[in-house]
């Protein structure tokens, strides 16, 4: 991790980053979060919610983010791949559907590390990867095989967007890479028959406000290039946060309902049929967690 080229970023290879990576993080595996999560897509969270695994820092650090504690590396507790692992089993015997894995780029070794001492004691439940998008072929190539469920963010298509509000200018270009190398691992979306995803691809979109041209160039691309064979989540639900900058005030507020039709019609029109949309009143801070170290110590100790 002090040469980390986990990323686009490259901290490895970059001077500035000499001290600490882009991220925040260094080379222990940090948790703020293991619990069950009931607000994830239908097919992901179910009725008995998805084992959800946050991991501390971000590579993105966008300025809207909802879950800014953590990506700010404001909380967190180390985890060893053998912890890691005993938390999954853990998370398991609660009664999650699948282990969701988020903001985990920046961890991958460790976090394969620990899918596979999973595995090895019998694990049986399918791994979800909860991702910006901002990821690395060379890195998801790591992957291979211990992911089931891909879950990437697609925010952007414009780059000057990517630029301004994620420091990303080359995001669309990572992210189209990096989806077609998901979908390469996984192939066509499949469902158990409680409409649970076991594998599969499933991309999220965020509508800012006054991002509808934006949107309309991710979901054009999408089903360009893949048609129905992922799924789409189209989202309402971002919230300005007290966190976000100044001089961003083009997204101190929320996504109206125009703009959100707009978007959804415009899927429709182009025949997208494999979507997941929200509906009224989902535009809350309810969806942003308590980042408390929930299910991540034992004896209130760090591990």
């Amino acid at each position: 991790m002090r040469k980390c080229s986990m990323c686009p970023r490259k901290c490895g290879e970059n001077d500035k980053y000499k001290e600490i990576n882009y991220c925040g993080e260094g080379d222990s595996m940090r948790v703020a979060r293991a619990a069950l999560h009931f607000w994830e897509e239908p097919c992901i969270s179910g009725k008995s919610g998805s084992g959800a695994v946050f991991f501390t820092g971000c590579n993105l650090k966008c300025v809207f983010c909802q879950n800014y504690r953590i990506a700010n590396n404001e909380i967190g507790a180390e985890v060893t791949p053998g912890r890691l692992a005993e938390i999954f089993f853990e998370l398991k015997e609660k009664g999650a559907l699948n282990i969701n894995l988020v903001t985990p780029t920046h961890f991958i070794p460790g976090i394969a590390a620990a899918i596979g001492i999973a595995k090895e004691k019998g694990f049986d439940l399918p791994f979800v990867y909860n991702t910006s998008g901002y990821e690395s072929v060379k890195s998801l190539k790591l992957l291979d095989g211990l992911i089931d469920v891909y879950l990437p963010d697609f925010k952007y298509s414009d780059c000057d967007r990517a630029a301004r509000y994620s420091n990303a200018p080359d995001y669309v270009s990572a992210v189209k890479e990096a989806l077609a190398e998901m979908y390469r691992q996984t192939g066509p979306a499949d469902f158990d028959e409680n409409g649970i995803i076991k594998k599969g691809v499933i991309v999220r979109h965020l509508l800012l406000p006054g991002g509808v041209k934006n949107a309309k160039g991710v979901i054009e691309y999408l089903y360009n290039e893949y048609k129905d064979n992922i799924y789409i989540s189209i989202m309402n639900q971002y919230t300005p946060l007290d966190s976000l900058p100044e001089g961003f005030d083009e997204i101190r507020r929320k996504v109206t309902k125009r703009e959100y039709n707009s978007v959804i019609d415009f899927a429709i029109d182009l025949g997208v049929t494999n979507a997941f949309i929200q509906e009224g009143g989902t535009v809350s801070e309810s969806f942003i967690p308590d980042f408390n170290l929930e299910g991540v110590t034992t004896d209130g100790s760090s591990c």
